[in-house]
Order: C-alpha cells, then sequence, then structure tokens
C-alpha cells in the first residue's frame, strides 16, 4: 500500500472516529462533564506513557523539562484543550451537538486569522471574502436566534488558540500532548481524590460498562491523534484540510438525524452562509498550491 494511500486512510479514521465521539459522550450520561474531563487527563496520561514506552520516546519528553518556556507553553496549551473538551463534553450532555459541530466547521477560518494577527501572515483577497462570509454566517446566528453561538465560538476559540501553541512548540505531536496531559496530571488526580472523598464520584457507583467507559477515555482520546498524525505526514495540507470537515459532519448529521435536535431555517441558514466560506476558502487555497507547484521548474526540490 502506497504512503498517500496509508495516510488517506488514516487521515478518514480519525476524523471519523472524532465525527463519533457525540456517541461515546452520550453513553456516558449521568457522569458530569468535569468528571469526564477528569478522567480524560489520567487515562489519557495511562495510555500516552504506554505509546512512548512501546516507542522508546522518553527521550525528548525528558529534555523537554529542562525548558522552563516549554513546560509553561505545554501548561496553558494543555489547559486550552480541556476547556475545549470541557466545552464539549457539555454540549454533547445538553443535547447541543449540532452547535458543537458549528465550532469544528469555523476551526480553520480561525486559524487563518490567528495566523494573520498573531505570526503575522498575509491574507489574500479571497481569504478575506472567506472570512467576511463566515463572519456573516455568526451574525446571522446570533441575530435571529436571540444568542451568540457561544458553543461553537468556545470550540473554534480554544482550539484554535491550541493550535497555535502547537505550531510553534519544539515538541513533537505526541510528546507534546504527553507534556500537557502530565502538566495537568496533579490537578485532575487532586480534583478526582475529592470527588472519590465526598462520594460523589460517579466511578465509585458505576457500574461495570460505565467503568470501562470511563477507562476507555485515553484511547478514546489519544486514538486519533495519533492517526491524524500519521495521515498529516503522508498527505498534502490541502487535501488534509478537506477531509477535516468529515468530523463536524458527522457531528451534525448526529445531531439532526439520530438525536432529532432543532434545525430551524434560521439556523440552516447562517450554517449555510459559514459552508459557502469553508467552500470559498477551500477551493482558493487548493487553486493557489496548484499554482504554486506548477510554477516549480521540474526537477527542483520543494521544502
Amino acid at each position: 500500500m502506497s504512503s498517500r494511500r496509508v495516510g488517506v486512510i488514516s487521515a478518514v479514521s480519525a476524523f471519523t472516529l472524532w465525527g463519533l465521539l457525540p456517541v461515546y459522550l452520550k453513553a456516558l450520561r449521568g457522569v458530569a462533564p468535569v468528571e469526564v474531563v477528569l478522567h480524560r487527563i489520567v487515562w489519557l496520561l495511562a495510555f500516552l506513557c504506554v505509546v512512548l514506552a512501546l516507542g522508546k520516546r522518553w527521550s525528548a519528553l525528558r529534555a523537554a523539562f529542562e525548558s522552563r518556556k516549554t513546560v509553561l507553553t505545554s501548561l496553558v496549551s494543555g489547559g486550552l484543550l480541556s476547556a475545549n473538551w470541557l466545552t464539549y463534553v457539555w454540549a454533547v450532555d445538553a443535547s447541543r451537538v449540532v452547535d458543537a459541530s458549528l465550532g469544528y466547521f469555523i476551526n480553520p477560518l480561525v486559524n487563518v486569522l490567528l495566523g494573520m494577527l498573531v505570526l503575522g501572515e498575509r491574507l489574500r483577497p479571497v481569504q478575506w471574502a472567506a472570512i467576511a462570509l463566515a463572519a456573516l454566517g455568526v451574525l446571522w446566528l446570533a441575530l435571529p436566534l436571540g444568542e451568540p453561538p457561544w458553543i461553537g465560538l468556545t470550540l473554534a476559540g480554544t482550539f484554535g488558540a491550541y493550535g497555535l501553541l502547537r505550531k510553534t512548540a519544539v515538541l513533537g505531536s505526541l510528546e507534546g500532548l504527553a507534556l500537557e496531559t502530565l502538566m495537568l496530571f496533579p490537578l485532575a488526580a487532586v480534583a478526582l481524590a475529592g470527588l472519590f472523598w465526598s462520594g460523589r464520584a460517579a466511578f465509585v457507583q458505576a457500574e461495570p460498562g460505565l467503568l470501562l467507559l470511563l477507562v476507555l477515555a485515553g484511547p478514546v482520546t489519544g486514538v486519533p491523534l495519533l492517526l491524524f498524525t500519521a495521515g498529516a505526514r503522508r498527505i498534502p495540507l490541502s487535501l488534509l484540510g478537506v477531509l477535516q470537515y468529515i468530523g463536524p459532519s458527522v457531528q451534525l448529521l448526529l445531531g439532526v438525524l439520530v438525536w432529532h435536535e432543532t434545525f430551524p431555517a434560521a439556523k440552516a441558514a447562517g450554517f449555510s452562509l459559514i459552508w459557502l466560506a469553508l467552500l470559498v476558502f477551500g477551493v482558493e487555497g487548493l487553486v493557489t498550491s496548484r499554482a504554486r507547484y506548477a510554477a516549480v521548474p521540474p526537477g527542483t526540490v520543494q521544502r
């Protein structure tokens, strides 16, 4: 099997698993969102320790502790990722999967804005048009429905900021996630101990099936990330950008067709503007990428 095909299969698998994540979280109904996130931190660290041990990749993680900047950055990025997870778990528990999917539809455009504002990247005119369309869609969702789409904006903002920190980090994705989780582990362990001590932990009274689901929070988080990393290394970024919409699309379909969440015409119109913005953004990126590739003389090595 070619490297590109392996990359496509890995990326599609990762985004599909992320899209199906609400099914897993729905099975945890009855467990408070905060406790779910605490279990995620604890069991994800256990899962990553196994992966690091099998891959003999402890050296980079040990070296990271010599840099205060790396440790502090990992603490902040881990906090952002946990805030993203807490918002998402709460949204699924509150039967607002459709609203949560919006965050991952607009996340690529948030990434572009952060690149411009923080990294000094320049936007092309068509990219500005795409962002304007997305902003109009968000405004449309805010006005007719009486409240801003805060779930989607929170998810897009926290994940966008997390991606920005990871983009500028020195650690690889696996080691970086391990360090982030390790930084948060003491707080999560103390908080879980407090829940156990007070008798409020669902883990204490849960049936074996629910116990297993909580333990699986580690692999459920870690496996899609490892698949995503494998895919990102083997396929072009433009293709990866198109495939990433599998996740929120699956979430949207689950919310509307399986759990029968309301999707009125006003909300559909706002989503349509955002989808149009993504289409404009994606086509422009693909055309620009092909034009740059065509402009490179044959035999030139691109970096």
